[in-house]
């Protein structure tokens, strides 16, 4: 295996479109990455320069030692795995596995050991002699796989792969991939816009948006400290609540209101000193919320809108005196697919906001309700309304 190295790449299609800007990061050898963002990012760009079907306007790519802009998709030694399966329906599992070594003219002992191996990976030792019809979603993905394996090439680009299954067998896909990739120590780029998918299966993730790099980290800290207001508003689920707050000095600290409540803003305050008598986001993860009595300190007030009961716990949403964020990387970052015109307007129309709150069995509460929410003030997140870079 090899490392994958972007140095300032850049694409820009011959209509002007600029689909990646200075895209520089490492993916090492070994290591399991994923690019991650809305349609349109540049993701898929990006790793279809790696596999060599983009051409590159600016910058270096590396696999390994290799300078390789200016090689072919066959002489670069990726291997890559689609969305679409890409199967033969005439050949059985083990010929489809093997296609690739056949075209290259491995010896046929040499052929079925690899096959052997990688369906043994797999788990598809008892399907070798089945057809591609006869397999379920799930079992054709590994055959993808499996063929790219066999070649045991330098890295493995992975380009959208679960976006065909179903719910349940998405996640059942996603930790077979992540044991895979761990059990053969295969270098892995791996592109999807399910922020679900990037933060259960990868060792780092490249968030992009426009496509520029707005963050790479490992996934608990892309959680727990976002850079942006974009990063905040697409990692996590549910997303990060964001409203406006205004933050004003007092004694022993400062404060922020946020509609008819407030905040202590604590160790937090020095870096909020230039903001005071300003409004800033303000972002509350629903799991810092809890229900508290009135009277309490650090609390916000609302009504109950809704009551998700989901078993062991439940998502309330409480509509608050507050403006919400409406800052552009909020719609997006929310939205994920741009085109989603009606929630871009209710997002920008909103006089008032609305928070969620992840509470433990809820049963008690009810739409209509007053409801007053303590906050965990420690783990905030404040951000510059006009930047919407992190404070």
């Amino acid at each position: 295996m090899a490392s994958i190295v972007f140095d300032q790449l850049t694409k820009v299609y011959p209509d002007g479109t600029l689909a990646v800007d200075g895209l520089s990061l490492e993916v090492a050898d070994g290591e399991f990455v994923v690019l991650v963002g809305p349609s349109g990012c540049g993701k898929t760009t990006a790793l279809r320069m790696v596999a060599g079907l983009e051409e590159i306007t600016a910058g270096e790519l590396r696999i390994g030692d290799r300078v390789v802009n200016h090689l072919g998709a066959r002489s670069r030694d990726i291997a890559m795995v689609f969305q679409n399966y890409a199967l033969y329906p005439h050949m059985d599992v083990a010929a489809n596995i093997a296609f690739g070594l056949k075209m290259r003219k491995i010896p046929k002992a040499e052929r079925d050991r690899k096959v052997a191996e990688a369906a043994r990976i797999l788990g598809l030792s008892d399907l070798l002699a089945r057809k591609p019809r006869q397999l379920s979603g799930g079992q054709r993905q590994r055959v993808a796989m499996g063929r790219a394996i066999v070649r045991e090439p330098q890295a493995f680009l992975m380009d959208e792969p679960l976006s065909n299954l179903d719910a349940k067998l998405r996640v059942q896909m996603r930790a077979e991939i992540a044991r895979i990739q761990r059990d053969i120590g295969a270098t892995t780029l791996y592109v999807t816009h399910d922020q679900t998918e990037a933060m259960t299966m990868a060792d780092r993730v490249a968030v992009m948006r426009h496509g520029l790099l707005q963050q790479l980290d490992v996934p608990q800290a892309l959680y727990d400290r976002p850079s942006n207001l974009f990063v905040a508003s697409f990692i996590g689920s549910p997303a990060m609540n964001l409203v406006e707050g205004d933050i004003v000095a007092g004694e022993g600290g400062g404060r922020c209101r946020i509609g008819g409540g407030g905040v202590r803003t604590g160790a937090a305050q020095p870096r909020l000193q230039p903001y005071v008598g300003r409004d800033v986001a303000v972002g509350i993860r629903p799991e810092l919320l809890h229900e508290a009595a009135p009277g309490a300190e650090d609390t916000v007030r609302g009504t109950i809108t809704l009551v998700e009961a989901l078993g062991p716990e439940a998502l309330v949403y409480v509509s608050i005196d507050a403006k919400p964020v409406v800052h552009e990387q909020v719609v997006e970052g929310a939205v994920v697919e741009s085109e989603d015109a009606e929630l871009v307007a209710e997002l920008r129309s909103g006089a008032t906001a609305t928070v969620v709150a992840r509470l433990g069995r809820a049963s008690h509460l009810q739409a209509g309700q007053e409801i007053v929410l303590g906050v965990e003030t420690d783990k905030l997140h404040y951000f510059d309304l006009e930047t919407g870079a992190v404070i």
